[in-house]
């Protein structure tokens, strides 16, 4: 039997739920609160497997509610349910321990498939969530590429960035023109790109250059 708990600022929200769940054999609802702070309060209380998370509630939002759950039984499986994707909501509460991501527009028995899935240690994200946290990932990968380069490979992709050639490079950076080639073979490796009019974009793209 998995035990479940929903925590939500919604009556017929849970109610919803709750009927739809009490209905599966193999899921029983232990307890619900309206609020977070109340439902971090059962789930550190009670045994629960799983729990169904919201995430703008009043007296403390399902975020710190989950950072409170996480930091007592960091073994919980919460899967947060809400209407909200934006950027502030869906990687807080990733970062604070949240194991799995719905919309309320899921249905009854994909979110009973989640708790099912949570419950064997085995995540669920809503596709459009998990969308956003790859494009996510990707972006922190483009910024680390750069903040991976010396002062002085910096140096030489800003000028790159503003159209310089070697020599002009060299020039400014008091260099020959062998060393800006060795700097601009290490940028081109380091970034993954293949010739200077990539450089100069990447430097505009990420806004080194004006």
């Amino acid at each position: 039997m998995i035990n479940v708990l929903l925590i939500d600022d919604h009556e017929m929200v849970r109610m919803g739920v709750s009927a739809f769940l009490s209905t599966q054999a193999d899921i029983h609802v232990v307890g619900e609160a309206s609020d977070g702070e109340s439902g971090a309060k059962l789930a550190l209380e009670h045994d629960v497997d799983v729990i169904l998370m919201d995430l703008v509630m009043d007296n403390m939002n399902g975020i710190e509610a989950t950072k409170m759950i996480m930091a007592k039984k960091p073994e919980s499986k919460i899967i947060v349910l809400t209407s909200f994707i934006d950027d502030d909501m869906v990687y807080p509460v990733i970062e604070a321990g949240a194991f799995s991501y719905l919309l309320k527009t899921s249905s009854a028995s994909e979110i009973a498939k989640a708790i099912r899935s949570a419950a064997k240690g085995e995540p669920v994200v809503e596709s459009k969530v998990a969308t956003k946290m790859m494009n996510k990932m990707r972006s922190d990968q483009v910024k680390l590429l750069h903040e991976e380069l010396t002062a002085r490979e910096l140096d030489v992709l800003l000028l790159i960035g503003d159209g310089k050639t070697n020599s002009e490079i060299g020039e400014s950076l008091y260099i020959g023109i062998k060393t800006v080639k060795t700097h601009v073979s290490n940028i081109l490796h380091k970034l993954d790109l293949d010739d200077r009019t990539q450089l100069a974009i990447y430097a505009h793209r990420h806004g080194l250059v004006e």
